[in-house]
């Protein structure tokens, strides 16, 4: 992605809108559970901090119903950044308006501020140009470094484009934009994808556009019982789409004529309900008895997965494996992730899609064991799928240059 970045720009003296996703978890006590994307967004507000820019920095929360709700204000947020950053971050009640203007004409070079909830105004997800305009005029330069929103044409990610003369990637976007163009245009081979979460249709289109990219095409999660279903296995009460059977018979016809190949679990974990305390058994995966549904691969799954994946370079993984939640169900997704851990340890290129995946690989204690852990899990998803993302179209190209 030939892309203007913070490298390419000096910010002295400028006011510069960014664009982060801090839409971080909270616990019922307004407390961060996991600050990973503030602490991922920090080198490129630090550039610009030390530079003697002044750092706006615009995000959203949650899901409010576009107007202030308590629970989802970024207020948490702006303490933790204030800490992380080791110096005062102001913050503004709005994220246009008169107070957010006038926090804006206090700034001095190598100050932050932080806006309130983008969400809390309707005119973010409509990508209405009047509230761009609002948000554009609080500064004179842009950057985006939201990868995880970077899916999404909404006012803070395309519309305030219009309205500055550059659009410039930061330092996470352009390191999440590296690793996954990488891995789809010029991986090291063998490349390996590990597909897993509920349902076929969310993951249609990356199975399809992987089956020319990957050499090794590993599907796991309540998904691969459509497919299941879909080879006369029995699989009880497992989840199933019922509407999708054809399609995944279609899916593994296109195999045969594709670079990939294909592999499924071979056994399952199985119990009558999902909870932290249900009994559970281990069965083939194409014997699993009325009663009782599909919700973990099992170890003779994880040990074909890793068999197959030994000799992989590049591998990249979105979805988990079961309902990872439940400690009884949790246990093949762990499995991948250390399998993954000990693979990067020997040189392969591991990428984990964010979302579920990411939350997985924390949860097992192998942050930082791993190549790179995506921020962005939708994003990712539909960058695998082979989608323009919005944002990443937005941001400014660098002049190609010619060989004489």
């Amino acid at each position: 992605m030939n892309k203007l970045t913070v490298d390419n720009v000096n910010f002295k003296g400028s006011k510069v809108l960014v664009r982060v996703d801090f839409n971080v978890p909270l616990d019922t006590n307004m407390r961060i559970t996991d600050d990973r994307r503030i602490r991922e967004a920090l080198p490129t507000v630090k550039k610009i901090l030390n530079e003697g820019g002044r750092a706006i920095l615009c995000s959203h929360l949650g899901r409010p119903k576009k107007i202030f709700t308590p629970d989802c204000s970024l207020k948490p947020v702006a303490v933790r950044l204030s800490e992380l950053l080791g110096q005062k971050v102001l913050f503004a009640n709005d994220c246009i308006g008169p107070e957010a203007s006038n926090l804006v004409s206090t700034m001095h070079d190598g100050d932050c501020l932080f806006l309130e909830n983008l969400r809390f105004h309707a005119g973010e997800e409509a990508n209405d140009p009047e509230f761009a305009r609002k948000l554009a005029s609080l500064a004179n330069m842009y950057v985006n470094d939201a990868f995880g929103s970077a899916h999404r044409a909404h006012a803070s990610t395309v519309g305030v484009t219009a309205y500055f003369n550059q659009a410039i990637a930061g330092y996470l976007m352009q390191k999440e934009l590296a690793y996954f163009g990488q891995a789809l245009d010029e991986p090291k081979r063998p490349f390996a994808a590990i597909l897993g979460g509920a349902k076929i249709s969310g993951k249609i289109d990356v199975i399809t556009n992987l089956l020319n990219k990957v050499d090794i095409l590993i599907i796991g999660g309540g998904m691969v019982f459509t497919f299941a279903k879909a080879m006369g296995y029995a699989i009880g009460d497992s989840l199933l789409e019922a509407d999708k059977v054809e399609l995944a018979r279609e899916i593994m016809s296109k195999v045969n004529n594709s670079r990939a190949k294909l592999y499924f679990p071979v056994d399952a974990v199985v119990a009558s309900e999902i909870s932290a305390t249900a009994q559970t058994q281990v069965v083939p995966i194409d014997k699993i008895p009325n009663g009782c549904k599909g919700l973990d691969i099992g170890p003779g799954s994880v040990n074909l997965f890793s068999d197959v994946l030994s000799p992989a370079k590049t591998i990249v993984w979105n979805g988990p494996m079961g309902v990872f939640e439940y400690p009884p169900f949790a246990n093949g997704t762990f499995a991948i992730a250390r399998l993954l851990a000990d693979l990067t340890a020997c040189g392969a290129i591991t990428i984990v899609g964010g979302g579920d995946s990411a939350s997985a690989v924390a949860q097992a204690g192998l942050d930082g064991k791993l190549t790179h852990i995506s921020t962005g899990g939708g994003a990712s998803l539909e960058f695998l799928e082979g989608k323009e993302l919005p944002g990443v179209a937005a941001l400014t190209e660098l002049p190609q240059v010619t060989a004489v």
